[in-house]
């Protein structure tokens, strides 16, 4: 820590005040604006905003326009949902890597989200199953690749210390283009029965937006370069030898040097625990979809409701995004990820319960959504807390692939039960599974604290 650049301590500074009592009014607009959002978080959340409206009106639509506009039957439908879980959770190792290596995580953000803004004009064409299920899996592809980058993004351009509430403040925005899209879609669709095209125009229009925004309004942020600059320069700083590595040219630049990348991260102790405690709880997460549908079977409200299930868990996600975030860099991004599962077994156990009425099915979706908080943003930025900056994006996608063919094991897993014993002793058999998971996880997790700023430690070198 101590080649940490460090402000002056109050009342001895050069601004402090003559009774030396009182920290001076620069600090403390520094410590101010250490702690606000960057506003390429901002912007990159905008983007992500844009995205999920385009992609998310068309995912909430896809089952009626298949099956009724199309003509499809439920298992080419079936065939189509197993492609929008599982097309692209391997190839966000692949975005990761990519943007490792490169250093240029905008750049392969954007060549993910121009492939998905692709699949909108086929939208417009496509008539059959084969080029249906072709554009949902380019779609799900260009997600794969652009989410790793992205995040790395986030943590490049956030504090070290607020990386939670960074990428909180992210999913929120994410998460409204999440809720506002299939109101958007069942908006147009009310009011033209067969305004199909009409959806896909508007979800063009969104997704070049969102791929315009992040072209001409992100940063391009180099994580690896801008890391061994601020190593170099402390050294310097300290008069110590150069780091190995870099060398600098007269104008203070840099110039990188070998092959920095390595799997090696997944040698750690730190982070190896984390994939493992991702997989595990991920094998008891199911899909949303499960739950809605014990909902509907229980409650036995109108088909025409079902899609608003999925507006109130996006809205509570979306409200207690950055809040949450928060809390996790001040308790522990861990511990709050691990707990978050509890409120999961929660939810499932409101779905079970023999208690028909909005009460129960409320708190189901609340639940949802404080879960949604507590694990998706908060796991990207735990997972960037502990790996150095040269593998985070790569550290990340290994993280989300992870969680992603866990959950779609776990969903699969969850089908087979659901028709074995019913669905309310299936709903059971996961909440009693999370109930015994969650402390073991925990326990697994409990040290991640003394290594949430590996920042620190690159400079510190």
């Amino acid at each position: 820590m101590s080649g940490l650049v460090r402000a002056a301590p109050e009342g001895t500074g050069p601004t402090a005040s003559a009774s030396g009592s009182r920290p001076s009014k620069r600090s403390g607009d520094a410590r101010r604006r250490a702690g606000r959002v960057p506003s390429t978080v901002v912007t990159l959340g905008v983007v992500s905003f844009l995205t999920d409206v385009s992609s998310e009106a068309v995912m909430a639509v896809l089952p009626l326009y298949v099956t009724a506009a199309l003509g499809m039957s439920v298992v080419a439908y079936g065939v189509v949902d197993g492609l929008v879980q599982g097309a692209g959770a391997l190839v966000r190792v692949a975005g990761g890597w990519a943007a490792d290596r490169t250093d240029r995580p905008k750049w392969v953000a954007a060549v993910g989200y121009g492939l998905s803004a692709l699949t909108r004009v086929g939208l417009l064409f496509a008539a059959g199953l084969p080029a249906i299920a072709s554009l949902v899996v380019a779609d799900r592809i260009g997600k794969g690749i652009r989410t790793a980058p992205r995040d790395a993004l986030i943590a490049a351009a956030a504090n070290p210390r607020n990386l939670g509430r960074s990428f909180g403040v992210h999913r929120a925005l994410d998460t409204a283009g999440a809720t506002l899209g299939p109101l958007l879609a069942f908006a147009v669709l009310w009011a033209i029965p067969d305004g199909w095209t009409t959806i896909f125009v508007i979800s063009l229009g969104a997704a070049v937006l969102g791929v315009g925004a992040l072209v001409l309004l992100v940063p391009d942020l180099r994580p690896r370069q801008a890391a061994w600059l601020r190593t170099h320069r402390t050294r310097q700083d300290r008069g110590l030898p150069k780091c190995k590595g870099c060398t600098c040219d007269a104008s203070g630049g840099l110039e990188l040097a070998g092959r920095p990348f390595s799997w090696s991260f997944l040698r750690g102790g730190a982070t190896v625990r984390l994939l493992v405690v991702a997989g595990i709880l991920g094998l008891l997460t199911v899909g949303d979809g499960f739950v809605y549908l014990a909902l509907q079977d229980r409650d036995g409200f109108a088909t025409h409701w079902f899609p608003l299930l999925y507006v109130g868990t996006n809205a509570t996600y979306m409200l207690l995004a950055a809040p949450v975030g928060r809390l996790a860099d001040r308790v522990g991004r861990g511990r709050v990820l691990v707990w978050g599962h509890a409120l999961l077994a929660a939810a499932y156990v409101c779905a079970a319960l023999p208690f028909p009425g909005a009460a129960t099915t409320i708190a189901a979706l609340v639940l949802l959504g404080v879960f949604y908080a507590m694990t998706d943003g908060v796991l990207a930025a735990l997972t960037s807390a502990l790996v150095p900056t040269a593998v985070r994006a790569t550290a990340i996608g290994t993280a989300q692939t992870v969680t992603a063919v866990t959950r779609m094991v776990a969903s699969a897993g969850f089908g087979v039960l659901w028709y074995a014993f019913g669905s309310v002793e299936a709903l059971w058999i996961a909440a009693g599974a999370l109930v015994i998971a969650v402390p073991v996880c925990a326990y697994l997790v409990r040290g991640d604290r003394l290594r949430q700023d590996p920042v620190v430690e690159e400079v510190a070198a």
